[in-house]
């Protein structure tokens, strides 16, 4: 037990990990800019849109980087039954991954259907992720990665 948790305290300090929690901060702080911006220009419904927009999408990335953590520190504690733990991890990713896949696509939905939502706004809400991975990798990746390529990582 304190082997795994020794294990994944060592993946927390990762620069790629590291890498992560500046996408999840640049990304909030990008969503709170785009809703300020969105209820003084629009009106208060366009920012609830970003807002919702903006929660779906962070909400997913952050459970996608927590199964992935997860399935990382099951294979590296596995030891000697390597292949067999890790296809098993591997199916109940993608299961996991497929679900939240689905029950994205059909909040969606609703939103798109039934709840009186501006499109626009949910768009821009939903693309705070995508644009804080640009924004974080542009700035750090650079560094991340001359930095192991010195190391011979």
């Amino acid at each position: 037990m304190n082997r795994q948790m020794e294990q994944q305290e060592a993946m927390q300090n990762t620069p790629e990990n590291a890498v992560l929690y500046s996408i999840l901060q640049v990304s909030l702080l990008m969503l709170a800019a785009f809703v300020a911006g969105g209820w003084f220009l629009f009106d208060w419904s366009f920012a609830l849109s970003v807002v919702a927009g903006g929660m779906l999408a962070n909400g997913s990335f952050f459970l996608l980087k927590r199964d992935i953590e997860q399935v990382i520190g099951r294979v590296s504690a596995a030891g000697g039954s390597f292949k067999g733990v890790k296809n098993m991890e591997k199916v109940r990713f993608f299961i996991k991954f497929y679900a939240r896949l689905i029950v994205l696509g059909l909040l969606l939905f609703v939103l798109a259907t039934k709840v009186h939502i501006d499109m626009i706004g949910l768009v821009i809400g939903l693309s705070t992720v995508m644009l804080s991975v640009l924004v974080v990798v542009l700035s750090k990746g650079r560094t991340i990665y001359s930095a192991q390529s010195v190391k011979g990582v």
